[in-house]
């Protein structure tokens, strides 16, 4: 039997690796009865480590059959207490095992047979390590850094010494693998090292405890190279960061600018920094004016209002739109990141005219004149200048010399009188009603021309109020007297 690693650590249940060798022998006999003679069947073995500090974990090993062709491996577990002395300790193994042990005529005698050997293994005074505390900063979907303290617990100090982990998850990778080695130098007995280690968690990865193994490859004084292997830890990363928008007030109105403003809250675990709101849809007939709205650094928990302005197109329909934003923003380590996982409902107003008008009298006499009083309002949501008016009407209803209007500037909201002469016509008929017309041309806030649509405004003719009959009346009763006269002239004749 041979031992292939006799050192062990205290602190730690260590493995050793036992070679069991097969060196029976074939006193007399053909080369064709040498297999079932030297081979040892159902081989047990049993190792304890009695009257020592040890503790052997390992139960009844069962190897099977150990040819001696062909040795076989046996690995048993041996605790090592902490604060045990370095020194060699005896392990007891014990083998039982069955073979063949005569052949004759073609029949064999069957032998069971056990054996005990000892074993010596070593307790070092090597440097040995822990990870005494491990964390992160790291969310989940993100990258970041994970501080691993590392203590020598050993009674002698660890030369050129380099800690290795690994991860044992496929949710969280070290740098762009699974494992990363980190160069520490001189590790004296007690002293702690701690190690950053850039890190990063799927999108997917729950909020749990990850695992993590270790090793510390490292030099003895004299020059000797050791590993102390097993070092175990578990890490869990920070909840992902996210956001929450709140409060949603909408201006957007079909066929005009509008914004829609609400609060951003920062729902996250850490702060941010340069968080913006940025537009993220695709609708056609909604368009950004600006593609994001700033708002700053915002603490966990922290939060403000923001704007974003939007045109609404002429073709879109009224009623309440989902639209998608994103959530931007830094991280701790200066990356730009983006949370999608918002939307705000807002809701889109029904089209409205440009301009209203209003005219308090639609009344005009037959066969009058008189000057009108338009009262404007600018619904445009924005200034307009250069405001011009034109009246147009159609017979019986005719426009004087005064048929236009204007005004330099006419702010959003704000209304204005522009007064226009009207007369009708000798057609014109006593309590019928006839429309009049008015459009705008005006440069928006971009310096562009614009023609508004053109607004129709009823206006009633009403009788004069001057007691005579209407001129189609008297024409119809001269002609009625004139026939009369006529008839008596005739008469007489």
């Amino acid at each position: 039997m041979v031992l292939t690693q006799p050192e062990v650590t205290p602190g730690r249940t260590n493995e050793v690796t036992l070679q069991i060798v097969n060196d029976g022998d074939l006193y007399r006999g053909t080369p064709a009865s040498r297999e079932i003679v030297t081979t040892a069947r159902n081989v047990q073995l049993t190792a304890e480590a009695d009257d020592t500090p040890l503790t052997v974990e390992t139960g009844t090993l069962a190897l099977g059959a150990v040819r001696d062709a062909n040795p076989r491996k046996a690995p048993i577990a041996v605790s090592v207490p902490n604060g045990t002395q370095p020194g060699e300790y005896e392990i007891k193994v014990e083998l039982k095992y069955s073979y063949t042990g005569e052949v004759v005529g073609g029949v064999s005698r069957d032998d069971s047979e056990r054996t005990t050997v000892d074993i010596d293994v070593e307790v070092t005074d090597d440097a040995r390590f822990k990870i005494v505390d491990i964390s992160t900063d790291a969310q989940v979907g993100d990258r970041g850094t994970l501080d691993a303290t590392i203590k020598n617990v050993g009674a002698t100090a660890a030369y050129d010494a380099t800690v290795a982990l690994e991860s044992l998850s496929s949710g969280l990778a070290l740098g762009q693998r699974a494992s990363d080695a980190a160069l520490v130098g001189s590790i004296a007995p007690g002293e702690q090292v701690t190690i950053p280690y850039d890190v990063s968690f799927t999108s997917t990865a729950p909020v749990r405890e990850y695992p993590i193994s270790g090793q510390v490859s490292f030099e003895t004084r004299e020059g000797i190279s050791r590993a102390d292997q097993g070092l175990t830890a578990g890490v869990t990363p920070l909840t992902e960061q996210t956001f929450a928008i709140e409060d949603v007030e909408s201006t957007l109105r079909v066929g005009e600018d509008g914004e829609i403003t609400g609060t951003v809250e920062n729902t996250g675990p850490v702060a941010t920094d340069n968080v913006v709101i940025r537009y993220a849809d695709t609708a056609g007939n909604l368009i950004p004016i600006e593609q994001f709205a700033a708002v700053g650094s915002l603490d966990s928990g922290e939060s403000t209002r923001f704007t974003l302005p939007l045109s609404v197109g002429g073709t879109a329909e009224p009623g309440l739109r989902t639209i998608d934003v994103a959530v931007q923003y830094r991280n701790d380590e200066g990356a730009t990141r983006a949370y999608s996982d918002v939307v705000v409902n807002a809701e889109v107003a029904s089209e409205r005219d440009s301009f209203s008008v209003a005219i308090e009298n639609r009344s005009i006499d037959a066969g009058g004149t008189r000057t009108v009083e338009v009262t404007v309002t600018n619904n445009l949501g924005e200034p307009a200048s250069d405001l011009e008016a034109r009246l147009f009407a159609n017979d019986p209803l005719e426009t004087g010399d005064t048929d236009t209007g204007y005004v330099q500037s006419l702010g959003a909201g704000e209304s204005t009188t522009m007064t226009f002469e009207l007369s009708t016509t000798d057609s014109a008929t006593p309590g019928s009603t006839y429309p009049i017309s008015l459009d705008f041309r005006y440069d928006d806030v971009d310096g562009d021309s614009q023609l508004s649509d053109t607004y129709r405004v009823p206006i009633e003719v009403t009788a004069s109020e001057g007691g005579g009959l209407p001129l189609p009346i008297i024409i119809l009763a001269a002609l009625v007297v004139g026939t009369g006269g006529l008839v008596v002239y005739r008469r007489r004749q």
